[in-house]
């Protein structure tokens, strides 16, 4: 009877990992649709093939090197170890679901050096990116690891749930490195510093990418409990899926207030924004708090991201069409320092130390591969072919061929 109960405990928990890891899986979609409708019409075909093409080159790399470097276990030659002797769900499973985390956190890179990166030198990024850069702080944080010999982020006090800065913040900071060498979109600052705003070609494309991130975020959290087949672990989800929902409303809705009292209108872009701001800020610690302190958590996020937007653009001239930086990684910051706020396990000096340790290294790690790539092969296209679209240039097709010259 209880091999029986053992069994089906089993086969519960690594169908839920599945579904989760399906969840996940469709934010590249959202992503997708996000960044498509974010740009201009004549770069809608090169940012839907840059999403394709680093979903299945991060779901390569990893099972290659990735999971192995930051798990020890083999995926390509002998097949998936088990996870641990104590795990409940098969080991396959969690490789499937830690890979579409991988995908997640290139594809925060794709938005931000949108409209004028070479394709293929973006895949050469994602190859170096999901097969090392993000393994390896990976497997400082999620596996406990030591950081360079020197000391293990956990036993400082370190806790990231479910990755707002494992997996948000690091693709942030590999995005700031690429728009720093990348440099503005053409006509994006005048000479005297101004900024000129650049809207996108489909807010209803960008709309329904942000509630595909919405939706698909429920795997994210609530998957990372990583049971589901007992009371207490049926319970966790619950909490996790509730806070999760609220962190996200509590972001549009403080988004919404703050882009009217300062502009006098509302912004759907800060909207989106503000809903995905939520989300990141929730990410690291949706487990402990209160529905209405995950609401609040979410609110401050919400009020981040507007911030944080105005003040890169404008004050620090960093071009990034999507706003990924800001709510990737800025909010990805507040994410982690929230968690000691509900949980009193977790120190702040602990998450900064670790904020800090997955800065550093991924920003650092891109910023020497973005500088290779752009002496080896070049990672920006020719003034005209950025004045003409990157579809032509980069794919051969445009994406709205009947209303693009």
């Amino acid at each position: 009877m209880e091999n029986t109960i053992l069994e089906m405990q089993f086969a519960l928990d690594t169908f839920y990992f599945l579904v989760m890891g399906a969840l996940v899986m469709w934010m590249a979609a959202g992503f997708s649709m996000l960044e498509a409708g974010l740009v201009r019409s004549k770069n809608t075909a090169e940012i839907l093939t840059k999403n394709v093409g680093l979903f299945a080159i991060a779901c390569t790399m990893y099972m290659i090197y990735g999971y192995d470097l930051m798990y020890g276990g083999g995926v390509m030659l002998e097949g998936i170890e088990v996870v641990a002797k104590d795990a409940t769900y098969a080991a396959p499973s969690d490789f499937y679901f830690q890979v579409v985390f991988v995908a997640t956190a290139m594809s925060i890179v794709s938005g931000a050096v949108a409209e004028r990166m070479k394709l293929f030198s973006f895949f050469a990024f994602a190859i170096v990116f999901t097969g090392f850069i993000y393994p390896m702080e990976g497997a400082w944080t999620w596996n406990g690891e030591s950081v360079f010999g020197l000391f293990v982020l956990g036993d400082l006090g370190f806790s990231d749930f479910a990755g707002s800065g494992i997996v948000h913040m690091a693709g942030a900071a590999a995005a700031l490195a690429g728009v720093i060498v990348l440099g503005a979109r053409k006509g994006k600052y005048n000479k005297d510093g101004s900024s000129n705003a650049i809207p996108g070609a489909n807010m209803p494309l960008a709309t329904l990418g942000t509630f595909i991130l919405w939706m698909g975020w429920f795997g994210f959290n609530g998957g990372s409990v990583l049971a589901m087949a007992s009371k207490e672990s049926a319970n966790a989800v619950a909490m996790v899926f509730l806070n999760t929902n609220a962190a996200a409303a509590g972001g549009v809705i403080a988004a919404l207030i703050l882009v009217k009292l300062l502009w006098g209108k509302a912004d759907l872009t800060m909207a989106l924004n503000g809903a995905l701001a939520g989300l990141v800020a929730i990410t690291a610690g949706p487990d402990t708090p209160t529905a209405l302190e995950a609401t609040l958590i979410g609110a401050v996020g919400g009020v981040l991201v507007v911030f944080s937007i105005d003040i890169l653009d404008r004050v620090f001239k960093i071009d990034d069409p999507v706003g990924a930086i800001s709510v990737h990684g800025v909010v990805g910051l507040w994410g982690l320092l929230a968690v000691p706020l509900t949980n009193s396990g977790v120190s702040l000096s602990g998450q900064l130390a670790g904020a800090g340790t997955i800065f550093v290294w991924v920003f650092g790690t891109s910023m020497i591969l973005w500088l290779l790539l752009k002496a080896i092969m070049g990672i920006r296209v020719s003034d005209q072919e950025e004045s003409e679209g990157v579809d032509i240039a980069e794919c051969g097709l445009a994406a709205y061929p009947e209303f693009t010259k």
